[in-house]
This record gives C-alpha cells, structure tokens and sequence, in this order.
C-alpha cells in the first residue's frame, strides 16, 4: 500500500496562529514518516505571496519524507520560484513531478496570475500530457482549483475554468488513478470525468457550507490532514484526520 500525505491551504502570513497551524499538520505528519511514503502540499502555501511569506512557507515545510509541492492563487510563481526553484525563470509554471517506487505524483499549476480562479495554460498542459506518458506506473495528478462544482457558491465561482482541457488529456491515459486539490478548505470526495477526486482540507481554515453559517470562513475547525492510500491494483481510499 502506498500511502500519500497531502496538506494544502498553509496560509502562511507571519502570524502565531497560522504558524502554529502549519506547524502542527508537519509534526502530526512527519512522527508518522514510517509509515508513509510521500508528502504532497497542493498550493495556498502564502496569504499575500510576499517573500517573507513566501520564506516562512519554504522554512515550515520540513519533512523526511519525499516532498511535493505547488501554487495556488494566494501564491505568486516569482517569489515561489525564488525560493523554492531559483534555477528557473521567475516566471515558469510550478509543474513538478515526484517518482517513488511504481507511483507518480505529478503536480499541476493551476494557478492564473492576478486571478482567483485557476486555469491549466498550454505550457501545463503540454507538461501533463508529455508526463502521463513517460510515467512507468499508477499516477496520482494534483493541483490547487478543483475541477467541479462542490456546492460552496463562493468557491464554486472561483474553480478552474476550463475543465474540458484537464479532461481531453486524461483520456489519453488511463495510468492516473486519482485526482486531488485543494482551494476549497474542506475535506471532500466526489469525481472528475471517471476518476475519484479529493480534496485535502484546509491546515488554516475551514470554508463553511451553505447551511453551517452566515460566515463563509470557519477559524474554530481544527487543521487537517488527507492520506491517500493506493493499493496494487490502482484503488484510492482516503482518509482525513483534524489536528488539534
């Protein structure tokens, strides 16, 4: 069984709270390194991207295990790159990949530059594609924007737009066996042209349902955590754990 650890909506912004929180979901993970086999952190690291946010970030995210890590539209790709990349262009999409036994875990930037909503520009697609091809076995994609509807009006208005081109490549390869983000700060599982999705909650902060509140942010949840488990025969289970 490989087991995948995924932490997304860090939020990182200087404060002790935040801190804390982000803090808290890398010991609940890393004291438990043994038994999992890769770590994934699906954008939303930053509040504003600033650089100092940007290094905070880059120092909480400490791990033993194998580490994946993307943008999400509270991120910037300069100041990631900066310090996370600062062999490439300042500019270049945040597609990454990770190979960890017969797994892949490839990671998308669906990031759109001054935008809430996410998009997968003709770079990120291409990347995809050329990688789904390449892989030598199951694949696990990751991005920030969820691709569907989730019954949240005010993050279902700001989800990737263009799905169809996320979809158009899955067709082609039948190896991915999951799909997960994040953006929407709450722990779900639902589908995306034929494969499971899931979606990490959020480490900073819950985002209420339509009848949990008037308030759209929920502070009072406790951070979270997914594991993605993928058996031999490329079945995913999920499970979310909060962290106190």
């Amino acid at each position: 069984m490989f087991v995948i650890a995924q932490l997304s909506d860090l939020h990182a912004n200087g404060t002790h709270r935040n801190r804390g929180r982000i803090e808290a979901a890398l010991d609940y993970v890393n004291s438990r390194a043994d038994g999992i086999d890769a770590l994934l952190v699906t954008g939303d690291l930053t509040d504003h991207a600033s650089p100092e946010e940007m290094a905070e970030a880059r120092k909480l995210i400490h791990s033993p295990l194998p580490t994946l890590v993307t943008i999400g539209n509270h991120d910037a790709r300069p100041s990631f790159n900066a310090v996370f990349r600062p062999d490439v262009e300042p500019t270049s999409p945040v597609n990454v990949a990770l190979t960890v036994g017969d797994v892949t875990l490839l990671a998308v930037d669906s990031s759109l530059p001054g935008e809430r909503s996410g998009f997968l520009d003709d770079e990120t697609i291409l990347w995809l594609d050329h990688e789904l091809a390449a892989a030598p076995g199951k694949v696990v994609v990751s991005f920030h924007h969820p691709p569907v509807t989730l019954g949240m009006p005010m993050m279902d208005s700001i989800m990737m737009q263009q799905p169809d081109r996320l979809a158009a490549v899955l067709d082609d390869h039948p190896n991915v066996v999951a799909l997960v983000c994040g953006h929407a700060h709450t722990p779900a599982v639902t589908t995306f042209h034929g494969r499971p999705l899931c979606l990490a909650p959020g480490v900073a902060s819950t985002l209420n349902l339509p009848f949990e509140g008037t308030e759209v942010v929920n502070k009072n949840q406790p951070a979270g955590v997914a594991f993605h488990l993928v058996d031999d025969d490329g079945r995913v289970i999920t499970h979310f754990r909060a962290i106190p």
